[in-house]
């Protein structure tokens, strides 16, 4: 119940923050030059698919810890992290993979370039996710398949860094870096900067608060489960009994 209580409140938290931020990048947040922008009222959509996809490679490295725990340790822990963190990676993952078109759709005329390693490399990712996710409800619980699933969370994994990278070594369309190691100094607007951090903050509090509403219902199934076993055991042990 504690554990309930404490995913409800960053849930609650965490929607209170973002909402708050997306507020901010709507009517406080700076405008931009339309020298160098098509559409530039629309870059305000980044203030929710920039830390959308921020939170999205935590929830992608969720995945990597959850696969290799089940792949080096064989811990239940792991696999019930490895499936929570595909879920959130679904989850985020769609978030930015529809609001990205949308500013494209207005910044470059179409709303996706298939040219564009960075937006297709994310997309494998997010299929990945959704891979993940419906295998997970629909696969027979076994070893092999836990063993396979986590050997595509290793490999969904690795698109990370390729993904980051990509906007350096092969920009199409999807503007470079602008915060990390490869970034120019002063690429963003510190206001704007500062409200993409309240957004990321926010959105990290409610993926927690996700993650651990996520765990409750994973030990309910599994305690359903274990109480379904235990009463087609005596069903079982009644009818031999007669």
């Amino acid at each position: 119940m504690a554990n309930s209580k404490l995913g409800i409140s960053l849930l609650m938290s965490g929607l209170g923050i973002v909402g708050t931020s997306l507020l901010l990048g709507l009517f406080y947040a700076p405008s931009v030059s339309s020298n160098e922008w098509n559409a530039p009222e629309a870059y305000r959509i980044i203030f929710w698919h920039v830390p959308t996809a921020w939170t999205s490679f935590i929830t992608f490295g969720m995945l990597f810890v959850g696969s290799v725990g089940w792949m080096w340790k064989r811990k239940e822990w792991a696999w019930e992290l490895s499936g929570i963190a595909a879920e959130l990676s679904l989850l985020y993952g769609l978030c930015v993979v529809i609001s990205g078109p949308l500013w494209g759709m207005a910044e470059w005329g179409t709303p996706w370039d298939w040219g564009d390693v960075r937006l297709n490399t994310y997309a494998i990712l997010s299929c990945l996710a959704l891979y993940l996710v419906m295998s997970r409800k629909s696969q027979p619980d076994t070893p092999e398949f836990r063993d396979v699933f986590s050997g595509i969370g290793l490999f969904g994994f690795l698109l990370v860094p390729l993904t980051y990278f990509a906007t350096i070594a092969w920009q199409v369309r999807h503007p470079a870096p602008i915060v990390g190691p490869t970034a120019e100094p002063n690429a963003v607007d510190p206001i704007i900067y500062q409200i993409w951090l309240l957004s990321f903050f926010g959105f990290l509090i409610l993926m927690a608060g996700q993650a651990i509403l996520s765990s409750k219902v994973y030990s309910n199934e599994k305690r359903l489960e274990e109480l379904q076993t235990i009463i087609d055991k005596k069903k079982e042990g009644d009818i031999n009994g007669q």
